[in-house]
């Protein structure tokens, strides 16, 4: 009875994590691209490899859209984007239930975690010795599905064109 348990809770692990895949796979095949603009990154993590911690610029728009309006903290949710002519996202508003979506745009999935908006995408991690590489990135690529969730597939210099191997 006791190993039944353990091995049906292994089995319930095992099949989350596979849905968990199996949706970030749907949203890398089928999603929109959108480009968000970067604001300052921070390189490096001696415990973890080379890395860069991401901080876009729609997340301090949202904070100071959220702070200057409201004057609390927002609650996770999901922002309004609309893509420019070079596929960058810009922030429109905040997503309301029932509202529908104007030509152009798109949901973006939003955390609010230690007063930071957070969109899910807040590391890259590259391989080691790559730094230099990356140090000219300004934009971050995601992929976002059309409830908002959205996979970072690579980042892409001023020019907007890709540093690295993109994600196919």
């Amino acid at each position: 009875m006791r190993a039944r348990v353990i091995f049906g809770g292994l089995a319930l692990v095992v099949v989350a994590l596979v849905v968990l895949v199996v949706r970030k796979e749907q949203v890398l095949a089928q999603g929109t691209p959108v480009l968000l603009e970067l604001a300052p990154v921070d390189p490096r993590s001696l415990m973890q490899g080379d890395y860069m911690v991401l901080d876009y610029a729609v997340s301090r728009e949202v904070r100071s859209f959220d702070s200057a309006s409201a004057g609390a903290e927002a609650e996770d949710g999901r922002l309004v984007l609309r893509r420019d002519e070079n596929g960058v996202g810009r922030f429109v508003r905040f997503d309301t239930p029932g509202t529908p979506l104007a030509p152009g745009e798109l949901l973006l999935r939003y955390k609010v975690r230690k007063y930071r908006v957070r969109l899910g995408a807040e590391s890259f991690f590259f391989q080691e010795g790559q730094s230099d590489l990356y140090a000219g990135a300004k934009y971050g690529e995601l992929r976002v599905a059309g409830d908002g969730s959205s996979v970072l597939v690579g980042l892409r210099n001023a020019a907007r064109q890709p540093l690295g191997r993109a994600v196919p």
